[in-house]
């Protein structure tokens, strides 16, 4: 398995990942193999966790989106890995049963992004979360978790130095995860300004009076 993980601090973010390959008991190390579980797509680097054989055709498969691959939106995402779930199944034979009450055809993917838009995970059925501080996938992720939630507020620390301390504390103590540790970060891009409450508004509701809605659209 794996420990990766992604942060995001003021105004940058970051996405960090061991570098150990395990068949069953075995181990393949960096000294054997240049293993990368963490690949760029355009703006954006993608971190996966599971099974090896996920890593050349997830690279593959985005890379060769093109345009197509837009990951700067929980919204974006969620399309993109639409249209992923479809060349997983035609062009990749991708085995989509999981459990027999599975809701949905499952991708049998588990990955993180990080970019200029945010730090973003996403799950087999195509769940899409959008994080505002840290996550991690992968066998040593509860360790990598609970290191970063210790180190997270304290002043001077950036999104980098949060990663690297998370994927160590997974190097650490589980034993599917090992370095050295790759560490990428990214500047967010400029949020647009808040719009003005309009005249006679408390601001407490919009300006239809209805309620406030957050940037997904949930009420």
């Amino acid at each position: 398995m794996t420990t990766c993980v992604v942060v995001r601090k003021g105004a940058e973010v970051a996405i960090a990942a061991d570098a150990l390959v395990t068949f069953g008991d075995t181990r393949l190390s960096r000294a054997y193999e240049r293993n990368q579980k963490v690949f760029p797509v355009g703006e954006s680097f993608v971190a996966l966790a599971g099974t090896t054989a996920h890593f050349p055709v997830m690279r593959a498969l985005l890379t060769g989106m093109g345009d197509e691959c837009r990951l700067l939106t929980r919204d974006d995402v969620f399309r993109t890995f639409l249209k992923v779930h479809e060349k997983l199944k035609t062009e990749y034979f991708i085995n989509t049963k999981e459990d027999e009450d599975d809701p949905y055809e499952s991708s049998q993917i588990v990955c993180l992004i990080a970019n200029p838009g945010g730090i973003f995970g996403v799950y087999s059925y195509r769940e899409v979360f959008a994080f505002d501080r840290f996550w991690g996938i992968g066998s040593g992720r509860n360790y990598a978790l609970g290191a970063m939630h210790a180190v997270y507020d304290r002043p001077g620390i950036g999104a980098g130095e949060i990663a690297r301390i998370g994927v160590d504390a997974g190097v650490e103590f589980d034993k599917s995860s090992a370095g050295p540790i790759d560490v990428h970060t990214v500047r967010l891009q400029a949020q647009p300004a808040p719009a003005p409450v309009p005249d006679g508004s408390n601001g407490e509701n919009g300006a239809d009076g209805g309620a406030a809605t957050n940037n997904d659209g949930a009420a």
